[in-house]
C-alpha cells in the first residue's frame, strides 16, 4: 500500500510552512486534501491554486474541530498544527500562553487522532503522520515548547502499540531548524524575532518536510516508516555546556 491506496488527507495548520507545503504535495498526487487552519485569507490562496478543501477553523475549538474530523472519512492525519508561545522559557511564560500552546500542539493533536482513528481501524487502511520536532528529542532551552513535542513523541510510539494489528501506520517526523514563520507566531518583541530568524546557515525548508512526508506514505504497507529525523547540515544537537551560577 502506497500512497495511491489513500483517498482522503487531514492537514491541521495548513495555511503556511509545513502545513501548505504538504497540502499542496498531496493534492498535487490527487488526494483529497481538507486544509484546516484559522487564517481565511491564505485557506483562500490555498484553495485557488490547488484542490484542497479549505476549512477556516481554531483546533482549540475542540468540539467544532472533533465535530468536523468526524464527517472526513480521513485515510490520513496530518498533525501539524503547532505553536510556540511561550518559547524563550518558562519562567517567564504568561500562563494563557502555556496553555494556548499545549491545547494546539498537543490537546488537539489526541483530539484529531480519536476523531479519524476508529473509521481507519474499520477500514484496517490509514495513515497517521505527527510533525514533532528534535526539540522533542533533545534538550533544548525552552521546556514548554520541548515538552508539547515531547508528548507528541511518546504518542506516536504509543499509538504505534495501540494499533498493532490493524494496518494502521504511524510516522513521527521531527525537523530540526525549519524556514518558517515559526517565530514570528512564537515572540512578541521584532528585535527577538529577527535575531532568532537570522540563523546564518542554509535551513531546512517547508518543501523538504513534505518529501519526508512523501516518503513515508510511499513506503509499502508491510513498512512503517516510525520516525523521521531531518535537520540542517550546519545544525547540531547536544555536547556540554558549563555555566557559572551568577552571583546574587
Amino acid at each position: 500500500m502506497t500512497i495511491d491506496n489513500y483517498e482522503n488527507v487531514v492537514v491541521t495548520g495548513a495555511s503556511s510552512g509545513i502545513g501548505e507545503a504538504v497540502a499542496r504535495d498531496l493534492s498535487q498526487a490527487g488526494l483529497n486534501v481538507h486544509a484546516i487552519a484559522r487564517r481565511t485569507e491564505r485557506l483562500e490562496e490555498l484553495a485557488a491554486n490547488t484542490n484542497c478543501t479549505v476549512h477556516t477553523m481554531d483546533v482549540c475549538d475542540s468540539k467544532a474541530f472533533v465535530d468536523l474530523l468526524e464527517t472526513i472519512e480521513a485515510d490520513v492525519l496530518i498533525n501539524n498544527a503547532g505553536i510556540g508561545r511561550g518559547y524563550g522559557n518558562l519562567v517567564d511564560a504568561l500562563f494563557e500562553d502555556i496553555e494556548r500552546t499545549i491545547d494546539t500542539n498537543v490537546k488537539a493533536a489526541i483530539y484529531a487522532a480519536k476523531a479519524v482513528l476508529p473509521g481507519m481501524v474499520e477500514r484496517q487502511n490509514g495513515h497517521v503522520i505527527n510533525i514533532g520536532s528534535m526539540a522533542g528529542l533533545y534538550p533544548l532551552a525552552s521546556s514548554l515548547y520541548g515538552a508539547t513535542k515531547g508528548a507528541m513523541h511518546v504518542l506516536s510510539m504509543d499509538l504505534r502499540l495501540e494499533l498493532q494489528g490493524t494496518g494502521v501506520r504511524v510516522t513521527e517526523i521531527c525537523p530540526g531548524r525549519v524556514s518558517t514563520e515559526f517565530y514570528d507566531a512564537a515572540l512578541d518583541d521584532p528585535e527577538i524575532i529577527e535575531s532568532k530568524k537570522n540563523s546564518g546557515i542554509e535551513e531546512v525548508t517547508s518543501e523538504d518536510i513534505s518529501q519526508a512526508v512523501m516518503y513515508a506514505l510511499n513506503a509499502s504497507q508491510h513498512v512503517n516508516i516510525n520516525r523521521i529525523e531531518l535537520q540542517p547540515t550546519e545544525q547540531t544537537y547536544g555536547g556540554m555546556q558549563f555555566t557559572p551560577r551568577s552571583p546574587k
